[in-house]
Protein backbone atom coordinates (compact mmCIF):
# COMPACT_ATOMS: atom_id res chain seq x y z
CA UNK A 1 0.00 0.00 0.00
CA UNK A 2 1.37 3.40 -1.24
CA UNK A 3 1.45 6.21 1.63
CA UNK A 4 1.81 10.02 0.98
CA UNK A 5 1.14 13.49 2.75
CA UNK A 6 -1.86 15.59 2.46
CA UNK A 7 -2.30 19.04 3.31
CA UNK A 8 -5.76 20.27 3.95
CA UNK A 9 -5.61 24.27 4.03
CA UNK A 10 -8.74 25.54 5.49
CA UNK A 11 -9.53 22.10 7.63
CA UNK A 12 -11.60 24.57 9.45
CA UNK A 13 -14.38 24.71 6.97
CA UNK A 14 -17.88 24.17 7.99
CA UNK A 15 -18.36 23.20 4.13
CA UNK A 16 -16.23 21.14 3.19
CA UNK A 17 -13.86 19.81 6.39
CA UNK A 18 -16.32 16.93 7.60
CA UNK A 19 -16.68 15.09 4.25
CA UNK A 20 -12.84 15.53 3.45
CA UNK A 21 -12.63 13.75 6.82
CA UNK A 22 -15.44 11.00 5.96
CA UNK A 23 -13.25 10.56 3.09
CA UNK A 24 -10.09 10.32 3.98
CA UNK A 25 -11.00 8.09 7.15
CA UNK A 26 -13.32 5.30 5.40
CA UNK A 27 -11.16 4.89 2.36
CA UNK A 28 -8.78 2.42 3.84
CA UNK A 29 -5.81 2.75 1.68
CA UNK A 30 -3.97 5.30 3.65
CA UNK A 31 -2.35 3.63 6.62
CA UNK A 32 0.58 5.19 7.30
CA UNK A 33 0.31 8.27 5.74
CA UNK A 34 0.16 11.52 7.16
CA UNK A 35 -2.58 14.36 7.50
CA UNK A 36 -1.47 17.75 7.96
CA UNK A 37 -4.26 20.41 9.03
CA UNK A 38 -4.32 24.04 8.74
CA UNK A 39 -6.18 26.69 9.52
CA UNK A 40 -5.42 30.21 10.68
CA UNK A 41 -8.44 30.43 13.20
CA UNK A 42 -6.95 28.63 16.26
CA UNK A 43 -10.29 27.33 17.85
CA UNK A 44 -11.32 25.57 14.68
CA UNK A 45 -8.51 23.86 13.89
CA UNK A 46 -8.64 22.71 17.65
CA UNK A 47 -11.88 21.74 16.57
CA UNK A 48 -11.12 19.76 13.39
CA UNK A 49 -8.15 17.71 14.65
CA UNK A 50 -9.73 16.74 17.80
CA UNK A 51 -12.08 14.90 15.34
CA UNK A 52 -9.77 13.89 13.31
CA UNK A 53 -7.86 12.25 15.91
CA UNK A 54 -10.79 10.66 17.05
CA UNK A 55 -12.05 9.58 13.00
CA UNK A 56 -8.65 7.91 12.83
CA UNK A 57 -8.68 6.25 16.01
CA UNK A 58 -12.39 4.78 15.58
CA UNK A 59 -11.72 4.20 11.52
CA UNK A 60 -8.57 2.45 12.51
CA UNK A 61 -6.77 3.93 9.63
CA UNK A 62 -3.50 4.41 11.10
CA UNK A 63 -2.84 7.91 9.74
CA UNK A 64 0.03 10.59 11.12
CA UNK A 65 -2.24 13.72 12.33
CA UNK A 66 -0.69 16.86 12.49
CA UNK A 67 -1.81 20.76 12.77
CA UNK A 68 -0.48 23.75 12.76
CA UNK A 69 -1.62 27.92 11.77
CA UNK A 70 1.48 28.22 9.54
CA UNK A 71 1.23 25.92 5.59
CA UNK A 72 4.62 26.59 5.48
CA UNK A 73 5.09 24.17 8.48
CA UNK A 74 3.02 21.69 6.90
CA UNK A 75 3.97 21.85 3.09
CA UNK A 76 7.26 20.09 2.84
CA UNK A 77 6.75 16.58 1.68
CA UNK A 78 3.23 16.73 0.58
CA UNK A 79 1.73 15.22 -2.71
CA UNK A 80 -1.39 16.37 -2.03
CA UNK A 81 -2.96 19.99 -1.21
CA UNK A 82 -6.83 20.35 -0.70
CA UNK A 83 -7.59 23.88 0.31
CA UNK A 84 -11.07 25.06 1.29
CA UNK A 85 -10.62 28.65 2.02
CA UNK A 86 -12.19 31.89 1.96
CA UNK A 87 -11.53 35.35 3.81
CA UNK A 88 -14.73 35.83 5.68
CA UNK A 89 -16.68 34.17 4.18
CA UNK A 90 -20.45 35.46 4.89
CA UNK A 91 -19.90 38.59 6.30
CA UNK A 92 -18.33 39.81 2.75
CA UNK A 93 -20.32 37.47 0.65
CA UNK A 94 -23.47 39.51 2.11
CA UNK A 95 -22.11 42.85 0.89
CA UNK A 96 -21.57 40.93 -2.77
CA UNK A 97 -25.25 40.50 -2.67
CA UNK A 98 -27.01 43.14 -0.73
CA UNK A 99 -24.68 45.90 -2.57
CA UNK A 100 -25.59 45.51 -6.13
CA UNK A 101 -29.02 44.89 -5.25
CA UNK A 102 -29.11 48.37 -3.76
CA UNK A 103 -28.31 49.68 -7.17
CA UNK A 104 -30.68 47.88 -9.00
CA UNK A 105 -29.11 45.12 -9.98
CA UNK A 106 -31.36 41.77 -9.67
CA UNK A 107 -29.04 38.58 -9.20
CA UNK A 108 -29.47 35.24 -7.63
CA UNK A 109 -26.81 34.53 -5.31
CA UNK A 110 -23.00 36.84 -5.70
CA UNK A 111 -20.88 34.05 -5.56
CA UNK A 112 -19.36 32.99 -8.82
CA UNK A 113 -21.32 35.38 -11.47
CA UNK A 114 -22.28 39.13 -11.51
CA UNK A 115 -20.93 41.36 -9.44
CA UNK A 116 -20.31 39.13 -6.15
CA UNK A 117 -18.14 36.76 -8.20
CA UNK A 118 -15.83 39.65 -9.14
CA UNK A 119 -15.27 40.36 -5.77
CA UNK A 120 -14.87 36.72 -4.62
CA UNK A 121 -12.83 36.63 -7.50
CA UNK A 122 -10.80 40.26 -6.48
CA UNK A 123 -10.01 38.99 -2.54
CA UNK A 124 -9.47 35.36 -3.22
CA UNK A 125 -7.02 35.25 -6.39
CA UNK A 126 -4.26 36.86 -4.28
CA UNK A 127 -4.48 34.41 -1.54
CA UNK A 128 -4.64 31.44 -3.40
CA UNK A 129 -1.66 32.07 -5.40
CA UNK A 130 0.28 32.83 -1.75
CA UNK A 131 -0.23 29.09 -1.66
CA UNK A 132 0.80 28.17 -4.80
CA UNK A 133 3.84 29.75 -4.71
CA UNK A 134 4.62 28.14 -1.53
CA UNK A 135 4.29 24.86 -3.00
CA UNK A 136 6.32 25.74 -6.13
CA UNK A 137 8.89 26.10 -3.64
CA UNK A 138 8.04 23.64 -0.73
CA UNK A 139 6.48 21.10 -3.03
CA UNK A 140 6.72 21.85 -6.33
CA UNK A 141 5.10 18.15 -7.30
CA UNK A 142 1.88 17.96 -5.48
CA UNK A 143 -0.98 18.74 -6.56
CA UNK A 144 -2.98 21.25 -6.07
CA UNK A 145 -7.15 20.29 -5.53
CA UNK A 146 -9.69 23.28 -4.79
CA UNK A 147 -12.61 23.21 -3.30
CA UNK A 148 -13.04 26.96 -2.56
CA UNK A 149 -15.44 29.16 -4.71
CA UNK A 150 -14.85 30.95 -7.25
CA UNK A 151 -13.80 27.67 -8.83
CA UNK A 152 -14.05 28.92 -12.08
CA UNK A 153 -11.73 31.62 -12.02
CA UNK A 154 -9.33 30.09 -9.65
CA UNK A 155 -8.48 27.39 -11.80
CA UNK A 156 -8.48 29.56 -14.57
CA UNK A 157 -5.61 31.98 -12.71
CA UNK A 158 -3.45 28.21 -11.91
CA UNK A 159 -3.61 27.37 -15.61
CA UNK A 160 -2.35 30.67 -16.55
CA UNK A 161 0.36 31.12 -13.89
CA UNK A 162 1.61 28.38 -12.03
CA UNK A 163 3.07 25.56 -12.80
CA UNK A 164 1.52 23.46 -9.90
CA UNK A 165 -0.81 20.56 -11.12
CA UNK A 166 -4.25 21.57 -10.10
CA UNK A 167 -8.07 20.81 -10.74
CA UNK A 168 -11.09 22.30 -8.87
CA UNK A 169 -13.89 19.67 -7.58
CA UNK A 170 -17.54 20.45 -6.66
CA UNK A 171 -20.88 18.47 -6.39
CA UNK A 172 -22.90 19.97 -8.58
CA UNK A 173 -23.02 17.39 -11.18
CA UNK A 174 -24.69 15.05 -8.62
CA UNK A 175 -27.05 18.00 -7.46
CA UNK A 176 -28.40 18.09 -11.55
CA UNK A 177 -28.53 14.00 -11.36
CA UNK A 178 -30.79 14.39 -8.53
CA UNK A 179 -33.02 16.85 -9.73
CA UNK A 180 -33.13 14.76 -13.78
CA UNK A 181 -33.80 11.56 -11.59
CA UNK A 182 -36.83 13.56 -9.13
CA UNK A 183 -38.60 14.49 -12.29
CA UNK A 184 -38.66 11.28 -13.77
CA UNK A 185 -39.56 9.64 -10.93
CA UNK A 186 -36.50 7.26 -10.67
CA UNK A 187 -33.91 6.51 -8.45
CA UNK A 188 -30.76 8.68 -8.85
CA UNK A 189 -28.58 5.59 -8.30
CA UNK A 190 -29.73 4.55 -10.59
CA UNK A 191 -29.00 6.41 -13.50
CA UNK A 192 -25.89 7.37 -15.05
CA UNK A 193 -25.13 11.20 -16.51
CA UNK A 194 -22.21 12.58 -18.95
CA UNK A 195 -21.78 16.41 -18.30
CA UNK A 196 -19.52 19.23 -19.54
CA UNK A 197 -19.60 22.95 -19.61
CA UNK A 198 -18.82 25.56 -17.01
CA UNK A 199 -18.40 24.94 -13.06
CA UNK A 200 -21.78 25.83 -11.68
CA UNK A 201 -23.55 25.77 -15.50
CA UNK A 202 -22.54 22.29 -17.00
CA UNK A 203 -25.05 20.57 -18.88
CA UNK A 204 -25.90 16.88 -19.01
CA UNK A 205 -25.25 16.04 -22.41
CA UNK A 206 -26.41 12.77 -21.61
CA UNK A 207 -28.65 11.01 -19.23
CA UNK A 208 -28.70 6.89 -19.09
CA UNK A 209 -30.06 4.05 -17.53
CA UNK A 210 -26.90 2.63 -15.76
CA UNK A 211 -27.85 -0.94 -16.31
CA UNK A 212 -29.46 -1.01 -19.83
CA UNK A 213 -27.90 1.82 -21.03
CA UNK A 214 -31.00 3.51 -22.51
CA UNK A 215 -30.97 7.11 -23.64
CA UNK A 216 -32.99 8.56 -20.56
CA UNK A 217 -33.78 11.95 -22.35
CA UNK A 218 -37.11 11.61 -24.07
CA UNK A 219 -38.46 9.99 -20.37
CA UNK A 220 -37.32 13.44 -18.75
CA UNK A 221 -38.78 15.88 -21.43
CA UNK A 222 -42.46 13.79 -21.33
CA UNK A 223 -42.19 13.81 -17.28
CA UNK A 224 -41.37 17.30 -17.09
CA UNK A 225 -44.02 18.92 -19.13
CA UNK A 226 -46.17 17.92 -16.06
CA UNK A 227 -44.06 17.87 -13.15
CA UNK A 228 -44.14 20.69 -10.05
CA UNK A 229 -43.91 24.00 -11.71
CA UNK A 230 -42.50 25.55 -9.04
CA UNK A 231 -39.31 23.08 -8.97
CA UNK A 232 -35.86 24.52 -10.80
CA UNK A 233 -38.49 26.56 -13.36
CA UNK A 234 -35.06 28.36 -14.91
CA UNK A 235 -33.30 24.99 -15.37
CA UNK A 236 -36.48 23.86 -17.27
CA UNK A 237 -37.02 26.52 -19.55
CA UNK A 238 -33.45 26.33 -20.18
CA UNK A 239 -33.86 22.71 -20.95
CA UNK A 240 -36.49 23.36 -23.06
CA UNK A 241 -34.85 25.95 -25.10
CA UNK A 242 -31.24 24.83 -25.41
CA UNK A 243 -32.49 20.54 -25.17
CA UNK A 244 -29.96 19.74 -22.71
CA UNK A 245 -31.00 19.89 -19.06
CA UNK A 246 -28.20 22.03 -17.30
CA UNK A 247 -26.73 21.54 -13.77
CA UNK A 248 -26.82 22.54 -10.86
CA UNK A 249 -29.80 24.71 -9.58
CA UNK A 250 -31.66 27.23 -10.73
CA UNK A 251 -29.66 29.83 -8.10
CA UNK A 252 -26.09 28.59 -9.69
CA UNK A 253 -27.03 28.83 -13.05
CA UNK A 254 -28.78 32.40 -12.33
CA UNK A 255 -25.42 34.15 -12.03
CA UNK A 256 -24.10 33.73 -15.20
CA UNK A 257 -27.50 34.73 -16.87
CA UNK A 258 -29.39 38.60 -17.50
CA UNK A 259 -32.84 36.96 -16.61
CA UNK A 260 -31.44 34.37 -14.07
CA UNK A 261 -33.61 36.44 -10.94
CA UNK A 262 -36.60 35.07 -13.18
CA UNK A 263 -36.05 32.26 -10.58
CA UNK A 264 -36.37 34.48 -7.36
CA UNK A 265 -33.69 36.72 -5.82
CA UNK A 266 -33.57 35.34 -2.42
CA UNK A 267 -29.54 34.62 -2.34
CA UNK A 268 -28.05 32.76 0.40
CA UNK A 269 -29.32 31.55 3.59
CA UNK A 270 -27.24 33.76 5.81
CA UNK A 271 -29.27 32.92 8.40
CA UNK A 272 -29.10 29.40 8.31
CA UNK A 273 -25.40 29.43 7.72
CA UNK A 274 -24.76 31.05 11.08
CA UNK A 275 -27.24 28.55 12.99
CA UNK A 276 -25.37 25.87 11.09
CA UNK A 277 -21.97 26.39 12.03
CA UNK A 278 -23.21 26.91 15.60
CA UNK A 279 -24.96 23.50 15.52
CA UNK A 280 -22.03 21.88 13.44
CA UNK A 281 -19.71 22.90 16.01
CA UNK A 282 -21.77 21.27 19.14
CA UNK A 283 -22.24 18.04 16.99
CA UNK A 284 -18.08 17.87 16.08
CA UNK A 285 -18.19 18.26 20.29
CA UNK A 286 -20.96 15.74 20.74
CA UNK A 287 -18.97 13.17 18.64
CA UNK A 288 -15.83 14.12 19.66
CA UNK A 289 -16.16 13.48 23.62
CA UNK A 290 -17.97 10.07 22.93
CA UNK A 291 -20.92 11.19 24.17
CA UNK A 292 -22.43 10.27 20.56
CA UNK A 293 -21.21 7.89 18.00
CA UNK A 294 -19.36 8.62 15.19
CA UNK A 295 -21.89 6.58 13.41
CA UNK A 296 -22.42 7.66 9.48
CA UNK A 297 -19.74 10.01 9.70
CA UNK A 298 -17.33 7.20 9.19
CA UNK A 299 -18.77 7.00 5.64
CA UNK A 300 -17.85 8.04 2.14
CA UNK A 301 -19.52 11.80 1.39
CA UNK A 302 -20.44 12.42 -2.38
CA UNK A 303 -17.11 14.50 -3.09
CA UNK A 304 -14.25 13.57 -4.78
CA UNK A 305 -10.84 14.69 -3.13
CA UNK A 306 -10.55 11.06 -2.18
CA UNK A 307 -10.79 9.80 -5.17
CA UNK A 308 -8.12 12.23 -7.14
CA UNK A 309 -5.50 11.30 -4.00
CA UNK A 310 -5.86 7.83 -4.04
CA UNK A 311 -6.46 7.27 -8.25
CA UNK A 312 -2.98 8.66 -8.34
CA UNK A 313 -1.37 7.61 -5.77
CA UNK A 314 -2.56 3.56 -6.47
CA UNK A 315 -2.08 4.09 -10.12
CA UNK A 316 -6.13 3.05 -10.55
CA UNK A 317 -7.31 4.50 -13.93
CA UNK A 318 -10.47 5.57 -12.76
CA UNK A 319 -12.60 7.85 -14.32
CA UNK A 320 -14.63 10.32 -11.80
CA UNK A 321 -17.76 11.90 -13.09
CA UNK A 322 -16.72 16.28 -12.69
CA UNK A 323 -13.32 17.97 -12.92
CA UNK A 324 -12.54 21.82 -13.08
CA UNK A 325 -9.68 22.07 -15.46
CA UNK A 326 -7.87 24.14 -17.31
CA UNK A 327 -9.48 23.50 -21.20
CA UNK A 328 -6.92 23.42 -23.61
CA UNK A 329 -8.66 21.25 -25.63
CA UNK A 330 -11.09 19.87 -23.39
CA UNK A 331 -14.54 21.59 -24.84
CA UNK A 332 -13.37 21.77 -28.53
CA UNK A 333 -15.88 24.81 -28.86
CA UNK A 334 -14.86 26.85 -25.72
CA UNK A 335 -11.85 28.65 -25.89
CA UNK A 336 -8.35 27.11 -24.65
CA UNK A 337 -8.02 29.39 -22.16
CA UNK A 338 -10.56 28.82 -19.88
CA UNK A 339 -11.78 26.74 -17.50
CA UNK A 340 -14.22 23.63 -17.71
CA UNK A 341 -16.04 21.41 -16.27
CA UNK A 342 -15.37 17.95 -17.98
CA UNK A 343 -14.97 13.81 -16.81
CA UNK A 344 -11.17 13.37 -15.46
CA UNK A 345 -9.47 9.70 -15.44
CA UNK A 346 -6.73 9.82 -12.78
CA UNK A 347 -3.58 7.09 -12.88
CA UNK A 348 0.06 7.51 -11.88
CA UNK A 349 0.44 9.87 -14.47
CA UNK A 350 -1.95 12.22 -12.87
CA UNK A 351 -5.03 14.09 -14.09
CA UNK A 352 -6.32 13.57 -17.20
CA UNK A 353 -9.30 15.88 -18.57
CA UNK A 354 -11.67 13.57 -21.13
CA UNK A 355 -12.24 15.61 -24.23
CA UNK A 356 -15.47 15.80 -24.55
CA UNK A 357 -15.37 17.68 -27.74
CA UNK A 358 -17.88 20.08 -29.11
CA UNK A 359 -20.89 21.12 -26.75
CA UNK A 360 -23.92 21.87 -28.80
CA UNK A 361 -23.66 25.11 -30.43
CA UNK A 362 -25.89 27.50 -28.91
CA UNK A 363 -25.08 26.35 -25.40
CA UNK A 364 -21.24 26.93 -26.09
CA UNK A 365 -21.78 30.31 -27.12
CA UNK A 366 -23.72 30.77 -23.78
CA UNK A 367 -21.03 29.39 -22.31
CA UNK A 368 -18.06 31.34 -24.14
CA UNK A 369 -20.15 34.61 -22.85
CA UNK A 370 -19.18 34.13 -19.48
CA UNK A 371 -15.83 32.55 -20.21
CA UNK A 372 -15.11 35.83 -21.57
CA UNK A 373 -16.27 37.37 -17.75
CA UNK A 374 -14.16 34.74 -15.94
CA UNK A 375 -10.82 35.75 -18.02
CA UNK A 376 -11.78 39.53 -17.60
CA UNK A 377 -12.23 38.85 -13.68
CA UNK A 378 -9.38 36.85 -13.49
CA UNK A 379 -7.01 39.67 -15.98
CA UNK A 380 -8.48 42.18 -12.84
CA UNK A 381 -7.20 40.18 -9.86
CA UNK A 382 -3.87 39.56 -10.88
CA UNK A 383 -3.43 42.93 -11.52
CA UNK A 384 -5.62 44.58 -8.82
CA UNK A 385 -6.75 46.68 -11.26
CA UNK A 386 -9.58 49.04 -10.33
CA UNK A 387 -9.83 49.63 -14.32
CA UNK A 388 -10.07 46.16 -15.18
CA UNK A 389 -12.64 45.57 -12.52
CA UNK A 390 -14.72 47.78 -14.46
CA UNK A 391 -14.37 46.47 -17.87
CA UNK A 392 -15.19 43.01 -16.15
CA UNK A 393 -18.86 44.41 -15.01
CA UNK A 394 -19.52 46.01 -17.73
CA UNK A 395 -19.25 42.71 -19.88
CA UNK A 396 -21.34 40.96 -17.75
CA UNK A 397 -24.79 40.25 -18.73
CA UNK A 398 -26.25 40.72 -15.05
CA UNK A 399 -25.07 44.17 -15.23
CA UNK A 400 -27.52 46.57 -17.28
CA UNK A 401 -26.35 49.88 -15.91
CA UNK A 402 -23.30 51.66 -16.08
CA UNK A 403 -23.94 53.88 -12.96
CA UNK A 404 -24.84 50.91 -10.84
CA UNK A 405 -21.69 49.32 -12.03
CA UNK A 406 -19.35 52.17 -10.84
CA UNK A 407 -21.16 52.71 -7.37
CA UNK A 408 -21.33 49.25 -7.18
CA UNK A 409 -17.30 49.64 -7.88
CA UNK A 410 -16.62 52.07 -5.51
CA UNK A 411 -18.31 50.35 -2.41
CA UNK A 412 -17.15 46.90 -2.99
CA UNK A 413 -13.84 47.97 -3.67
CA UNK A 414 -13.49 49.96 -0.34
CA UNK A 415 -14.76 47.10 1.30
CA UNK A 416 -12.41 44.48 -0.15
CA UNK A 417 -8.82 46.74 -0.18
CA UNK A 418 -7.11 45.18 2.16
CA UNK A 419 -7.30 42.26 -0.06
CA UNK A 420 -6.78 43.61 -3.34
CA UNK A 421 -3.06 43.57 -4.60
CA UNK A 422 -1.12 43.22 -8.20
CA UNK A 423 0.34 39.17 -7.55
CA UNK A 424 1.73 38.80 -11.02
Amino acid sequence: MNTTKIVFIGAGSMSFGLSTFQDIFSCGELKGSTLALVDIDGDNLKRMYDLALKMNEASKSGLKIEATMDRRKALPGAEFVISSIAIERCKLWKYDFEIPKKYGIRHTLGENGGPGGLFFTMRTIPMVLDIVRDMEKLCPNAYFINFSNPESRIVLTLGRYSSIKSMGLCHGVFMGQNDVARIMGLNKDDIDVWAAGLNHFQWLLEIRDKVTGKDLYPLLREKSKDFDPTFMPLSRKMFRAFGKYPSCSDDHIGEYLAYGWEAGEKGYDFDWDAKNRVDMAKEIALRTSGKKPLGDWLSRSQERSIHVVTGILNNKKMTIESGIVYNNGAITNLPSDAAVEVPVMLDAGGIHPIRVGSLPPAIARLCTVQVGVQQMAVDAAVNGSKEMALQTLLIDPVVNSTDAAEKILNDLWEINKPYIRKCI
